[in-house]
């Protein structure tokens, strides 16, 4: 998930004398001709009830499809693991005396509320780790003679899908995927400055526990002064360092670090939760992974808490709506877990491949993928292949859990600040995608005059401006309400 480009004016939904043309085709072909230095461009638009194609340029090409990738992986969950799919997540101690913290795919650990609301504030980022502590003290646990370990083996330990950036790893939106995820593997690190000039800037962070080691190295600077930040992480390391000026009366700046470990943060965050309600704790925090190829052992001892994560259906509508890269990533691992008994990023694209070709019927070629969020940038699709699977989830028996996954336009989410609104049932509701060379918006509109149609617009490799790329794939979005 790549933070906005820009936030849009709320567009129109009057359209301009152009819009009143009889041929959809013709306004598109229009809109296409008005469009210089957008790149290279795919379009496709179908009617979702029949799937019937009212319109196509480069419809049968291959894209980066950015975050629009999250639609694919939104199907294969939801048919594959049904709404209701829950996660329980258990803490066990073992005949050792150590505590394991049992990693079961449950991406929302974390304080953030279910089911999605606009605007609604997260509670705090340990929230779920906290209430398991509750638990281990409500079974009467005030001693463990041995570790608290974070144990993420029902995912083989391959944190980082190919074709991953090294850039994307060092920012929160590129964080590693395991089966233990706590508070999107992310610390939030709120820097201030000094009260005078000279001074080392502030710094506070959430979760407020020992994990991460950040250098200081921040100066406060005079009121008005040159505000600069820069972040770097010591290679193969949980050390950063923070460099950079703040002037005296800057408003608190925030950056969202990766953890480089999921399963021991998660260890660390959960001894933390112990000993502040005064267990002793004879061992340290440890974490357990296990390679690829190499057999799963369920771990036996005594249950002394679990969290059940909320259903599958919630927990796709926030990877959808704020476009949750970690979400997709662990999704995509648990479906190839479930459905062919190894939870890997591998096996997870092998089942998505024989839902698209067999389950969808989608075309042989209109796909290639490395990942299920769209940050790989190996991953390609057609505009074809997502409003055929969009067509397709407009009419199953899921049609409703479905729609409530996208952003609505000038509402919520991504869109919130674009294509508004959504008015008589009427208006937009899409995926968005962005990354460097590639600007996407797939989903649904609600026409006048053809009913509902799903389409697709792929951009890729342009030379204009994001913002002036986005602009015209909304005007395109608005067109198809008439």
């Amino acid at each position: 998930m790549r933070p906005p480009l820009i936030a849009l004016a709320c567009f129109s939904l009057v359209c301009a004398p152009w819009c009143f043309a009889a041929d959809l085709g013709q306004r598109l072909d229009q809109l296409a001709a008005e469009s210089p230095g957008v790149g290279f461009v795919g379009i496709q638009v179908v009617e979702a009830a029949t799937g019937k194609m009212l319109y196509q340029k480069n419809a049968d090409r291959l894209f980066l499809p950015a975050s629009n990738l999250k639609i694919l992986t939104s199907a294969l969950a939801l048919e594959r693991l049904r709404p209701d799919y829950r996660f329980t997540t258990r803490v066990v101690r073992e005949a050792s005396g150590d505590v394991v913290l049992l990693g079961a795919g449950d991406p929302s650990l974390s304080g953030r509320v279910f089911p999605y609301k606009r605007d609604q504030r997260s509670g705090p980022p340990l929230q779920a780790i906290e209430q398991l502590a509750d638990g281990i003290v409500a079974r009467g646990v005030r001693r463990i003679d041995g570790d608290v370990i974070g144990d993420d083996r029902l995912f083989p330990w391959d944190p980082y899908p190919p074709s991953w950036t090294l850039d994307d790893t060092l920012r929160d939106y590129g964080a590693p995927v395991s089966a233990l995820s706590v508070n999107q593997n992310t610390v939030s690190v709120a820097i201030s400055a000094g009260g005078r000039a000279g001074e080392a800037a502030a710094l506070a962070l959430a979760p407020a526990f020992e994990y991460l080691t950040i250098e200081n190295r921040v100066r406060t600077t005079a009121r008005g002064g040159e505000f600069a930040l820069h972040v770097r992480r010591v290679a193969e390391s949980r050390q950063w360092e923070l460099t950079g000026t703040i002037p005296v009366g800057h408003a608190a700046v925030t950056r969202i670090l990766p953890v480089d470990d999921p399963a021991l943060f998660a260890a660390a965050a959960l001894y933390d939760a112990m000993t502040r309600r005064g267990i002793a704790i004879h061992g340290r925090a440890l974490a357990r992974h296990r390679v690829t190829g190499e057999a799963f052992a369920a771990v036996e001892g005594e249950e002394l808490a679990s969290r059940t994560s909320p259903p599958l259906a919630e927990l796709l509508q926030v990877m959808d709506k704020v476009s949750e890269n970690l979400y997709a990533e662990i999704l995509l691992r648990e479906v190839g877990r479930v459905t062919r008994g190894e939870g890997s990023t591998e096996a997870g694209l092998m089942e998505m491949s024989a839902y698209l070709a067999d389950t969808a019927g989608a075309q042989a070629g209109d796909w290639r993928l490395e990942d299920g969020s769209g940050l790989a940038r190996n991953t390609l699709v057609t505009p074809r292949l997502l409003t055929h699977i969009l067509a397709r989830l407009a009419q199953s028996s899921n049609r409703d859990v479905w729609l409530s996954l996208l952003p609505a336009g000038g509402e919520d989410g991504t869109l919130s600040q674009r294509l508004c609104c959504m008015s008589g049932g009427r208006g937009v509701r899409a995926k968005t995608g962005t990354l460097n060379r590639a600007l996407a918006l797939s989903g649904y509109a609600d026409s006048l005059s053809h009913g509902q149609l799903a389409f697709s617009i792929l951009v890729n490799d342009f030379q204009a401006p994001p913002d002036q790329v986005t602009e015209w794939i909304d005007k395109i979005a608005t067109a198809l309400l008439e």
